[in-house]
């Protein structure tokens, strides 16, 4: 699969600014960056380290290299050298529009300009500035290189052309892009959130709850529920079989009640005081550094444990790691292709959630990493999304692992596959583990596969084009030696 590599302007180096940068960054693109502001170049640079890990984790594409990040001396150099320009100033209308005037300036007139105000009328925004029909809202969430919704807004001169090219743009990042349809203040997803926040002020304010007991009340409930639906199917579901409709006849008449408090209280120094310490206080002498890691782990591990659901934000991960599978692919098996042997397919890493309370791969992740094998074998052969969805799929049959040395976290690993043997309705398989600089053998498995019409619940004949395919590789293969692994038995002698 080819990929088309693209250079991504980031003007303003902040939070937000360096989410976008290690964003795209993971994604394989070269990103150009510029920031006014003294020691900037440093500091984006410094923050790119940081978030690398988690990123890492969450699964790098073809090409993603820290190195590919450069640095403009001034916005008009970075708008002459991109593709696209993610803006980042701080939020104020009267430095935004003359730095959105000057990159429209020198950019030109195809590049979409997208600011990542969290609450300004694009309208506003693009008054004055040259081809006005390209710039548009796209609004990130903290931490922009692993949360997957963007807000868009297009302003009064926004072309649909330019709303296309950023929902195009934002899903090539591998986000969700909402299209927000009516030009509003604070958008969506911050009214909700403000909506909230507010009322915790209120509370706060009133001697109701500290800041610790607020968050409990969002974390070990309403906010687990959340990750995976929103507010109105949680509700739905709550009304029971009569749904959202049930609901609000039950507790609507409740919204009349002087519960919220909808307007924010005033800023008091007192109901500053109160807010900032109960945060340091939770914080428990934590630095900021080290309260980022720990939401940048349980970000990503709720986001992977609803990937099975194919809820939220885990089908976006699903849709990360096919994408990053398709990228990394040889082109698929053609006729006539030579073919390795054996097959270098996949290659990875020892990912935090694969090892166990000794610091090693578990046994069950060498079986996780040997099926990501096992799946890129298949994509090779022809065997993708749409074989499996026409009722034809492989079963495994039997596993035999057989483990030679240990792996720790980050270890690089590469999986070589050979086929020992196919036939109508058998693959036999053998896969070999390595560690990928060093070359030491650390773990192999010899599998047997069924293919398996899944409509009728029975084994059934290979297609043609996968068993082509698996012929081809079996001859390729013939000459290589039996492993002497396989077929071993278990046994005391």
């Amino acid at each position: 699969m080819t990929e088309v590599t693209r250079t991504i302007g980031v003007v303003g180096t902040g939070v937000i600014g360096a989410g976008w940068a290690v964003r795209s960054l993971a994604r394989g693109h070269d990103v150009v960056a510029w920031d006014p502001a003294p020691g900037a170049e440093e500091r984006l640079r410094a923050a790119v380290e940081r978030a690398w890990p988690s990123a890492t984790r969450l699964g790098l594409f073809p090409g993603a290299d820290r190195r590919r990040l450069e640095f403009a001396a001034t916005a008009e150099d970075l708008a002459a050298r991109v593709d696209w320009i993610q803006e980042s100033a701080p939020e104020r209308e009267e430095v935004k529009r003359p730095l959105i005037q000057a990159l429209a300036a020198h950019s030109g007139a195809e590049v979409v300009i997208a600011s990542s105000s969290s609450g300004l009328l694009p309208t506003h925004l693009q008054e004055g500035c040259e081809h006005p029909e390209r710039v548009l809202i796209g609004h990130p969430f903290n931490p922009v290189h692993l949360l997957p919704l963007v807000e868009i807004v297009a302003g009064g001169q926004t072309s649909q052309q330019a709303v296309d090219a950023a929902i195009a743009h934002y899903d090539d990042l591998v986000m969700h892009p909402l299209v927000v349809r009516t030009e509003i203040e604070g958008y969506l997803a911050d009214r909700l959130q403000e909506a909230l926040w507010r009322e915790v002020l209120h509370l706060v304010n009133d001697g109701v709850a500290t800041t610790a007991e607020l968050d409990d009340a969002i974390t070990y409930g309403p906010g687990l529920r959340w990750a995976g639906m929103g507010t109105n199917l949680t509700f739905h579901l709550a009304g029971g079989e009569r749904g959202m409709r049930h609901t609000l006849h039950q507790f609507g008449p409740a919204l009349k009640l002087p519960w919220t408090k909808l307007v924010a209280p005033e800023l008091t120094d007192d109901l500053i005081e109160s807010m900032a310490d109960g945060c340091h206080e939770q914080a428990d002498g934590r630095s900021i550094d080290e309260l980022e890691r720990l939401r940048d782990d349980y970000v990503i591990n709720v986001m992977r444990s609803l990937r099975p659901l194919d809820l939220g934000a885990g089908r976006i991960v699903a849709e990360r790691e096919a994408r990053i599978h398709a990228a990394s692919m040889p082109a698929p098996w053609a006729d006539g292709d030579d073919v390795a042997a054996p097959l270098d397919l996949y290659r990875g890493e020892v990912e935090p959630d694969w090892v166990d309370y000794n610091g090693h791969m578990s046994e069950w992740a060498f079986l996780t990493a040997f099926g990501w094998a096992s799946d890129r074998l298949f994509r090779f052969i022809g065997m993708d999304e749409d074989y499996r969805s026409s009722g034809n799929t492989f079963f495994t049959a039997e596993t035999h692992i057989n483990f030679v040395k240990e792996a720790s976290l980050g270890d690089p690993l590469r999986i070589a596959t050979q086929v020992l043997g196919v036939d109508a309705k058998r693959l036999h398989l053998f896969h070999s583990m390595k560690h990928a600089e060093t070359g030491v053998q650390l773990a192999t498995t010899e599998q047997m596969l069924l293919h398996v019409d899944t409509d009728d619940a029975r084994t059934a004949p290979i297609l043609d084009r996968p068993a082509a395919a698996l012929a081809a590789i079996a001859t390729a293969h013939a000459d290589l030696p039996v492993p002497p692994q396989v077929g071993r038995v278990m046994s005391l002698g």
